[in-house]
């Protein structure tokens, strides 16, 4: 009747509906007699005793009480063929097992007694305690049917064995009665005296528990985060590991960590003895225990036996070292150690370092790598895990190595980079005024020779300047951090702008346009632009994609020790004069309060005098808020251009916030010139008690002072009242940020579990653990994220066109002319390397060629009529140039292809769930559209990935048929918004006369006219006749074009007077849609003309879509499930793909468009849109272990054992749980889709697909006559 192996939540949705038919049988099938209905009745014979009266309707009633012993005995003669109906499998089960006759007692290992230290006896568990309340009970009703006590006595006692069984398996049961639970306290105190006699005898001592407190249970043993499946499967705890404060140290390369020797020599690696380490080893033997480096114990494979160093004769142990013994070493020099920083947000969490064994007490590392670890040095906490086995250290050094995750898998730029003290030392070593003489010079270069270094050969550069005396500039130094010597080949190449660039790129006044040529550094000042993290147009990211991890890690590493040693030398500090503001500055700013005090004293006076105008959609004291709040932002901002403008450019913090290290020009306007408005849920400070925001404030005050202005500097200081505002605004902060870490790990962890087993294959394709294609390739062009080296595009082919003129001159050859290097492209191109390439990648390849060809062209043209060469050297290219770009650009996008058994799913995952940290939990206001709200940030991802039907702000966007004329808009605004008849009346007033009453309604013509609407008398007239009102079309009268006159239908139900009140209420809707409250209509002027569109608030999209006007093709909403329902899947999945990245570019955060198309698909993948909840997880995936360990563990746990399911362990939690190596990554089997991927390469013709032959094309079902 059913699949065997169909999951088991489907089993339960099935046996659901087929108990619903059972229900409707009144008769047995077997013997013929009366079905009645099963009922639960809780407490049923409590409440009868209260109520003897109703005993004879009882059982005149037919009512049978069915205790659990007739339960059992029906179960019992249930056929056995009767079982696929209750889903149930034969093999596993039978009903008869669903109650218990005996109880299972759990070994004494998992219950242990705690032997107390400071009195006789012992604390026994939960569970013991519960086994012998059962016992108990069971005894006491023996000795009841023994004694022949009353049946009513009995029926109690067994009731209440009942509710201990189930509070055995469950101590958190709801809906005890409460004759039980008064009971269960009585028990109690028989137990807690018993235990006290027992005390008195020395034989237990008491629990410390509270008697009325329950137990832990089995249930409770198993679920929650400190549970069985959570706290001791899922996530284990480990030996070989370490944890202690961290500090930071320049000194050490990027890719080591300073470990601290105590704790290397309790940290050990099991190496086996062969010939050639016998002599080492015999040496780390004799230094035992408590000398670095030795050994802690030495193991005889065969016999098992291991020998602690620290005792016994260590001379005899080592001469006995023989090859195939394993001696457990202390952790020394250059092993590989994985390091992590919790919470473990994303894949860089975890990294591979080098370690580095040191004095003192706490880990030390580069401060280059805190970015990924998002670790600072206020007294955090690292954890060390060193590798057992030389395939973990292998593997952990070539896919989790430091070096080998510089970039980011979110979005491929750069997440290690320069930070902090680093990027303010390089950029006051590269200003245009740094010199240095010769001997500062090799002090500083001389930095660069240190540890592995050590012998590394520098060119010493020539001078820039000779007379009056030989001087260096600090760009020459730099220099020589990418390219120490001429004989290294590394001809970095970059040309970019820096944070305060203005104009004319090499010729800005702030020297912020970074050219570098050849590696050498020849204008611009450094920045965080340039060589922090988070870009792509930076100089270690170009060293990266160019010439590799090694080259970009050892330039890091130079920078850091140059940069830090120059800092150190030059002097770098922050006092109180920094933040003293001049004369001239507290002018100004006075001048700025003045201003801006004036302006919001008017907009008050406008508002009490009715003359301040409304902004659209606002009341006037909205209106007012908005205006004061802009206006009083706005003081902060220009004080800040103030400060730029007043302090020197040595001022320390001023050159921070310029270079990006720390701060920024705000912080410096609040510490020198203005704190600014404080802003409570985006509004300034509410009123509070007796409408006034402190009680020292007149009532309903409007002014900057009472609504939270600080018109102080932290350097004058705060008044009380300013202080009090601002920790206002101050804790908002903090408890957005409280809440906003609960709700972001709770969404990644959803996120993690729904995509975790989703990775790529061999065929290319993306599969889930099942083999269930989510994508026939990964993100539509099979591209690894973190590879993206332009703007999800593989290769930045503007920035390599450059790279390979500059590097590669190639001048003993001709230059090309346009035509040539378009047909010199088509060759290459059509040579069988390039035949692996996709088309795409080869169009757009084409396409850059073909312009780079014509503006040659156009470039050459002036200086055609000049003689010589001159023309052809202008924008000179030559074929070796063209082949040289070609090949890098091929092998960029070749190693760009994402590699089978990457864990796509679990990048996505963390991709999208680790920027939630960065986010608001606050509701933003939608750039460019008049007072019309938008949710984003937290709550908008978590509506996106709930798949939620209601969201707080659903907005569909309508572009128009003709979208360049406003009065257009307004027309097509009129028949999508409601609009009443109320609205566009001059009045609706009763009239009682003497022989009749009526409602008489006048139209507002010019109003109509004004707003464009299509509203006539006819339309009123129709509207109001297919209202709910019930009024007919002789019960109507038009008096005029303007005026209609409505009489009271007679109703025999309502009297007059409550009919004409009905008819005033209820005005019925005259146009638009009656779900559209409103409709804006927004004016785009980014292009060469206006164009316009309307936003309309609502959900009925398929009826805005129907509009006329509108065009219907391009309407779209921001509600996943409307746009599922009106368009189908393909357009749902492409609304969940745009509005996560919408929401995520709100915030100014990037994630590659992949990963939220590998969650759009799974979300999508089955036909409708699944939620990443509970209720979608369960659809998405069948395995039992999965959906234990996520949420509700005893249920699953229950019905797949009623169910007799059984899980195939192909997951990653399920792996993990069992102790199996998960399908992913390096675990990825070569199943069959690589076998058919081998044997389709060697077809010469692809197999052609035959048609599959459906059933009644079978001759047996064809009438042969």
């Amino acid at each position: 009747m059913h699949p065997r192996n169909a999951g088991y939540l489907a089993k339960k949705a099935m046996r659901k509906k087929v108990l619903e038919k059972c229900k409707k049988a009144t008769l047995c099938q077997h013997c013929g007699d009366d079905n009645g209905p099963v009922r639960k009745a809780v407490n049923y014979s409590y409440a009868l005793s209260f109520n003897k009266e109703l005993e004879g309707f009882v059982d005149s009633a037919k009512l049978t009480l069915l205790t659990p012993l007739d339960a059992l005995e029906l179960f019992d003669r249930m056929n056995e063929a009767d079982l696929p109906l209750l889903f149930m499998d034969p093999d596993c089960g039978h009903p008869r097992n669903l109650l218990l006759t005996r109880i299972a007692v759990p070994p004494v290992c998992i219950r242990p007694s705690v032997i107390s230290e400071t009195r006789k006896g012992s604390n026994e568990d939960d569970i013991t305690m519960k086994l012998m309340e059962i016992i108990f009970l069971n005894n006491l009703i023996m000795r009841h049917r023994q004694t022949g006590a009353k049946v009513q006595n009995i029926q109690e006692d067994w009731d209440y064995l009942q509710l201990q069984c189930a509070l055995y398996i469950n101590s958190e049961l709801s809906g005890i009665p409460m004759n039980m639970q008064f009971r269960q306290n009585k028990i109690n105190d028989f137990h807690v005296s018993s235990a006290c006699r027992d005390v008195e005898d020395g034989e237990v001592s008491p629990s410390p528990t509270n008697p009325s407190k329950r137990g832990r249970s089995f249930v409770q043993r198993l679920k929650g985060k400190q549970g069985r499946f959570r706290g001791y499967l899922s996530g284990k705890r480990v030996d070989f590991s370490g944890r202690t404060v961290i500090s930071p140290d320049p000194n050490l390369r990027i890719d080591q960590v300073g470990v601290p020797k105590l704790v290397a020599m309790v940290m050990t690696y099991p190496m086996r003895a062969t010939k050639e380490n016998l002599p080492f080893l015999r040496r780390l033997v004799l230094n035992g225990a408590d000398v670095h480096p030795g050994a802690n114990f030495v193991e005889d494979p065969l016999t098992g036996n291991r020998r602690f160093l620290r005792y016994g004769n260590r001379q005899k142990i080592a001469m006995d070292l023989k090859p195939g013994d394993i001696v457990e070493r202390h952790l020394m020099d250059d092993d590989k150690v994985l390091f992590n920083r919790q919470p473990s947000l994303h894949k860089l969490s975890i990294m591979c370092h080098r370690a580095k064994v040191l004095e003192n007490r706490t880990f030390r590392f580069n401060e280059c790598v805190c970015g990924p670890y998002n670790a600072d040095f206020d007294g955090d906490e690292m954890n060390l895990h060193l590798p057992q086995t030389e395939e973990a250290k292998a593997e952990a050094y070539h896919l989790m190595g430091v070096k080998n995750n510089l970039v980011t898998p979110r979005n491929g730029e750069l997440v290690i980079g320069a930070t902090q003290d680093f990027i303010t030392g390089c950029h006051l070593l590269t200003l245009k005024d740094t010199f240095f003489t010769r001997a500062q010079a090799c002090q500083i270069i001389s930095q660069i020779l240190c540890g592995e270094d050590q012998s590394l050969k520098l060119d010493f550069p020539a001078p820039v300047i000779w007379k009056p005396r030989t001087l260096w500039t600090g760009k020459q130094i730099f220099s020589l951090i990418l390219k120490p010597n001429k004989r290294c080949g590394i001809n970095a190449n970059l040309r970019t702008k820096g944070k305060s660039y203005s104009r004319n790129e090499e010729l800005c006044v702030n020297d912020s346009y970074i050219v570098l040529h050849n590696s050498e550094l020849l204008a611009g000042t450094l920045d965080k632009s340039v060589i922090g993290a988070g870009s792509k147009s930076n100089i270690f990211y170009v060293l990266l994609k160019d010439f590799g991890c090694q080259v970009a890690a050892d330039a890091m590493w130079r920078m850091t020790r140059i940069a830090s040693f120059y800092l150190m030398n030059r002097g770098f500090s922050i006092g109180i004069g920094d933040v003293t503001p001049s004369g001239g500055l507290l002018k100004a700013k006075m001048r700025l309060l003045d201003d801006g005090y004036a302006k919001c004293e008017e907009f008050i006076c406008q508002l009490k005098e009715g003359r301040l105008p409304c902004q659209p959609g606002m009341t006037e004291e909205e209106s007012l808020e908005a205006a004061m709040l802009k206006e009083l932002s706005t003081i902060r901002d220009h004080a800040g251009k103030v400060c730029l403008q007043e302090l020197p450019k040595s001022n320390a913090p001023l050159t921070m916030a310029v270079c990006g290290s720390k701060g920024s020009f705000i912080n410096i306007s609040q510490m020198i010139a203005c704190v600014g408005q404080q802003a409570i849920n985006g509004k300034r400070v509410p009123d509070g008690f007796e409408f006034r925001s402190l009680p020292q404030f007149k009532r309903n005050s409007k002014t900057p002072d009472a609504k939270g202005f600080v018109s102080n500097s932290f350097f004058s200081g705060l008044t009380p009242t300013e202080f009090f505002f601002h920790t206002m605004g101050g804790r908002e902060g903090l408890v957005d940020t409280a809440v906003k870490t609960a709700e972001t790990g709770y969404m990644q962890r959803r996120l993690m579990k729904a995509l975790e087993d989703i990775c790529c294959h061999y065929d290319d394709t993306v599969r889930n653990s099942f083999g269930e294609v989510v994508q026939f390739c990964y993100g539509g062009d099979g591209l690894d994220p973190a590879c993206m080296e332009g703007k999800e595009k593989p290769v930045d082919f503007e920035r390599q066109w450059h790279h390979v003129r500059c590097s590669k001159r190639c001048e003993d050859q001709s230059p090309l002319d346009g035509a040539s290097i378009r047909e010199g492209l088509n060759f290459i191109l059509d040579d069988s390397g390039f035949i692996g390439l996709d088309e795409s990648f080869k169009t757009e390849l084409r396409a850059f060629v073909e312009s780079k060809a014509d503006a040659v062209d156009r470039q050459r043209a002036p200086f055609r009529e000049l003689p010589g060469k001159v023309a052809a050297e202008v924008a000179r290219i030559t074929l070796d140039q063209l082949l040289d770009f070609a090949e890098t650009c091929r092998d960029k996008y070749l190693r760009a292809k994402v590699e089978p058994g990457t864990a796509v799913g679990a990048l996505a995952a963390q991709s999208i769930g680790e920027p939630g940290t960065q986010m608001t939990l606050k509701t933003f206001h939608f750039a460019g559209v008049a007072a019309m709200n938008v949710t984003l940030g937290v709550p908008r991802i978590k509506e996106i990935i709930n798949a939620s039907k209601n969201i707080s702000t659903p907005i569909i966007s309508a572009p128009l048929t003709v979208d360049d004329d406003p009065e257009y808009a307004r027309c097509v605004k009129g028949r999508i918004e409601k609009t009443l008849l109320g609205e566009i009346s001059d009045y609706l007033e009763e009239i009682y006369e003497p022989d009749g009453c009526y409602v008489s309604i006048k139209l507002n013509l010019d109003r109509i006219r004004l707003l464009k609407l299509e509203v006539n008398m006819d339309t009123v007239f129709r509207s109001i006749l297919e209202s709910k009102l019930k009024v007919k079309a002789e019960h109507l009268f038009v008096a005029s074009d303007a005026k209609l006159i409505v009489y009271p239908p007679v109703s025999a139900a309502m009297s007059l007077h409550l009919t004409m009140k009905t008819l005033m209420e209820e005005l019925p809707r005259v146009v638009g849609l009656p779900t559209v409250s409103r409709a804006v209509i927004h004016r785009n002027e980014d292009g060469k003309k206006e164009t316009y569109k309307l936003f309309v608030e609502g959900d009925n999209l398929r009826e805005v879509m129907a509009t006329y006007g509108v065009k219907g093709t391009a309407a779209t909403s921001n509600n996943t499930m409307q746009v599922a329902q009106c368009l189908g899947i393909e357009a749902a999945r492409r609304t969940i793909v745009h509005e996560i990245q919408y929401t995520m570019e709100s915030h100014g955060m990037s994630i590659d468009s992949r990963h939220v198309q590998l969650l759009a698909d799974l979300m999508t993948c089955r036909g409708e849109v699944l939620g990443i909840t509970r209720q979608g997880l369960s659809r998405m995936k069948e395995s039992v272990l999965m959906l234990a360990s996520f949420e509700k563990t005893a249920e699953h746990l229950f019905d797949a054992a009623y169910f007799g399911q059984k899980d195939s362990v192909l997951g990653v939690s399920e792996s993990i749980i069992m102790g199996n190596p998960m399908s992913v990554g390096t675990g990825i089997s070569l199943d069959f889709s690589l076998t058919q991927y081998f044997y389709l390469c060697t077809m010469e013709k692809p197999p052609i697909l035959q048609k599959k032959k459906l059933l009644f094309e079978d001759p047996r079902f064809h009438d042969e006559r």
